[in-house]
């Protein structure tokens, strides 16, 4: 059943909608042997009360009809609408429960095609179903049987017409379902692209490169356009072959039934009550190629959520009783990432004792945020084991595992709405005296400060009515808010001034928390009771930093980079 489960809690509304549509198209098939009767005895026969009373009859179809119809649409519409509700808040909490390596390897830009794009055709696709998918079918075999009532002669052209069209729509759905998933995957593409122009649109205008981003994106948006042409040229040819067919078969039922009409084997009421049963067909057959159409791309939609939906968590769990000294373990770690081709991490070991403060330097790409990353477990470490208050983290809940660790990322990202809001993401029931003492540890009151409605004042979408190193201050003190038992700050600190930085790791330095410092500064990791030096995913040094400028080259050349050239000058 798949994710078509979610239409449980909208069973009542998904059986009234079809079973209304049914009652109505009951009505409707009526109607031609009414006009029949008006035509043969009303008509024929001078009888204009008759004819009167059968027009009242007719209207009071056209009114239940009516009703019938807006009341199955008002079902059938709040089915979809809930399924899609219900589907969009299980896809989003699916998503929200995967590790960094499936968002890394599905991709921000088709998650929220799916999120969006995806559920919404899946949305239409349930509304039309639920209203069409029988009335159509009874409409067409309906009136074929009725037909027969009329005249077995006239309606063998029935017989013939009603498979052939069926042979069709079937063969344009085949083909179709495939394609309109590709033309998905394209406009997968474009978003991405279209994220990423967005997201860096300041480095884009900085290097000059709107052109060739615009032929870029060009590129694949007539990709996706060409794609959807393709398939909707296919589509399209349903009603225009369905035209045709049963146009053909109404010209050789009016030329049988003129024949018959002249034998006297068929009256006229007759052959109009079979023509208004072919055009029933033809227009019910319009609607039903319309929703196949809608339905196969609502299936191509389904299997990619599916895709998503079917999509397990990587990170392993475990039994794991063992207790140790040490705070943090890291035990002959590696770590690769998914369809990488070599360790961004080899066989790293090191202990942590509560309450001490680490430092972690080395050259751009040495591993430094792929260390950090696996103690709360966004990752899972290739070989080896990391440990966490004497458990490895597989072992750990993942929930209150984070729940104890406040991490800083490289790139401080804050989201639309206050300050305030903003800094509750640390602890939802901080007080403000909470709040001002991690603004003042992360050297941000200032920030708040300045603002004219202060913890209220609004923050735009990515922070970006605020400068970096505003950005940055916010985001500690955000990650100081949940006064956490680990800290991790990776980098954040990159926009300070040597002077706001120093205040920050005085505040700091007295705090219980065990701290990790990622950075390309020595001098913002010198006071660290242990630093580690990483160079291309290994460690090249681990000391302190007197012992490093002893021992290790690496550490001893980044110090010199940055501290005796400037004595030189």
């Amino acid at each position: 059943m798949g994710i078509f489960r979610y239409l449980k809690a909208y069973r009542r509304e998904s059986f009234l909608a079809p079973f209304l549509k049914l009652s109505e198209a009951a009505f409707e098939l009526i109607v031609p042997l009414v006009v029949a009767k008006i035509v043969d005895v009303g008509i024929a026969g001078g009888d204009m009360p008759y004819v009167f009373k059968m027009f009242l009859v007719l209207v009071l179809f056209g009114v239940v009809g009516l009703a019938l119809s807006v009341t199955a649409q008002y079902f059938s519409a709040k089915a979809a609408v809930g399924f899609a509700v219900t589907l969009r808040h299980e896809l989003f909490q699916k998503i929200q429960s995967f590790s960094y390596a499936e968002l890394d390897k599905i991709g921000t830009g088709t998650l929220i095609t799916r999120m969006t794009a995806d559920v919404n055709q899946l949305q239409n696709g349930v509304n039309l179903f639920l209203r069409l998918l029988l009335r159509s079918p009874f409409i067409v075999f309906g009136a074929m049987i009725m037909a027969f009532t009329v005249d077995l002669q006239g309606a063998l052209v029935f017989t013939i017409a009603i498979p052939v069209l069926f042979l069709i729509v079937f063969l344009i759905m085949l083909t179709t379902i495939p394609l309109f998933k590709k033309v998905q995957e394209k406009l997968d593409t474009v978003l991405n692209k279209t994220k990423d122009n967005l997201t860096g649109v300041r480095v884009i205008r900085a290097f000059r490169k709107e052109e060739a981003e615009v032929a870029s994106f060009d590129e694949s948006n007539e990709s996706l356009k060409k794609g959807q042409l393709f398939v909707g040229r296919i589509s399209a040819l349903l009603n225009p072959l369905t035209y045709v067919i049963v146009n053909v078969a109404i010209i050789v039922l009016i030329h049988v039934g003129a024949i018959r009409v002249e034998a006297g084997l068929l009256t006229q009421g007759g052959v109009m009550a079979l023509y208004n049963y072919m055009s029933q067909i033809l227009v019910e057959l319009i609607k039903f190629a319309n929703m196949i159409i809608s339905v196969n791309k609502a299936l191509a939609s389904k299997k990619r959520i599916e895709a998503v939906m079917q999509t397990e968590n990587s990170l392993s769990r475990i039994e794991d009783q063992k207790r140790e000294e040490d705070f943090i373990v890291f035990d002959r770690v590696s770590l690769r990432y998914p369809n990488a081709g070599a360790d961004s991490l080899k066989d790293i070991s090191f202990s942590v004792k509560r309450g001490e403060t680490v430092g972690v330097i080395g050259g751009t790409g040495s591993g430094k945020t792929s260390l950090v990353s696996l103690i709360p477990h966004f990752y899972d470490c290739t070989a080896g084991s990391v440990r966490v208050d004497g458990l490895d983290v597989k072992a750990h809940d993942t929930v209150e595992l984070r729940e104890r660790v406040g991490i800083v990322p490289q790139k401080a990202v804050l989201f639309a709405g206050t300050i305030r809001e903003n800094l509750l993401w640390g602890k939802n029931d901080a007080t403000d005296e909470e709040i001002n003492l991690a603004l003042s540890r992360a050297q941000a009151k200032d920030v708040v400060a300045s603002k004219e409605r202060g913890l209220d004042e609004p923050v735009s979408q990515g922070g970006k009515n605020l400068s970096g190193g505003q950005r940055q201050r916010l985001t500690i003190a955000r990650a100081l808010v949940k006064n956490p038992d680990i800290l991790i700050l990776d980098d954040s600190a990159s926009a300070l001034d040597y002077a706001t930085e120093a205040k920050l790791r005085k505040a700091l330095k007295d705090l219980p928390c065990t701290k990790f410092i990622v950075s390309q500064r020595t001098g913002s990791i010198a006071h660290a009771d242990k630093i580690i030096v990483l160079a291309d995913g290994e460690v090249a040094g681990m000391g302190t930093h007197e012992e490093l400028l002893q021992s290790c080259k690496v550490y001893r050349e980044i110090y010199e980079s940055q501290y005796k050239k400037e004595e030189k000058r």
